[in-house]
């Protein structure tokens, strides 16, 4: 009696040598995630009496009144926006790009932090984030309307008869998540 085999003898193909590199760029990505918690609580390893901070390798100097502090404001920056960064980047959903909008206030504030201003520490810049904002806003929801359209199955003339309905503040809210 001959029992069949249930191994193939084909070569690897290109899908299965895929799938390891897809393995391995997501156990980074998990490990990073898992790791932020680390990152962020490493503030408490600076100095927390001091400006200047002295090893036998490198002194530094802060404008905060410690470094402490600046640490704490700088992982307080770099581990949301790394965490935003990362989803933008492997978000598949049409919406992802209404991400950049904290994205870019995480940088404006972190590059505030760079530069030491200690005077106005996470002051959101909106003359910075408001110009992204009229762009990315009106971007993003235009293609839902587009792709709701589509799937409505609704003509153009029709969806602009829509917009020019006369309706509540209530009826539009509704309108948005229908």
């Amino acid at each position: 009696m001959n029992k069949p085999s249930n191994k193939s003898t084909e070569t690897k193909s290109k899908f299965q040598s895929t799938g390891k590199k897809s393995l391995f760029i997501g156990s980074l990505i998990v490990i990073f995630i898992a790791s932020t918690p680390f990152i962020f609580y490493s503030y408490r390893n600076f100095p927390a009496d001091s400006q200047v901070w002295e090893t036998s390798f490198f002194t530094l100097h802060t404008e905060y009144r410690s470094w402490f502090n600046y640490a704490w404001f700088l992982v307080s920056k770099v581990v949301p926006l790394s965490l935003f960064l990362l989803w933008f980047f492997t978000c598949k959903h049409w919406w992802h790009w209404i991400i950049l909008v904290p994205i870019a206030m995480y940088s404006f504030q972190l590059w505030g932090i760079l530069r030491q201003s200690s005077g106005n520490v996470d002051e959101l810049e909106l003359a910075y984030i408001i110009p992204l904002m009229a762009v990315i806003v009106p971007a993003v929801y235009l293609v839902r309307a587009k792709l709701f359209n589509s799937i409505r199955g609704n003509d153009l003339q029709s969806f602009e008869e829509e917009l020019a309905q006369e309706k509540t503040l209530w009826g539009q809210i509704k309108d948005l998540f229908r």
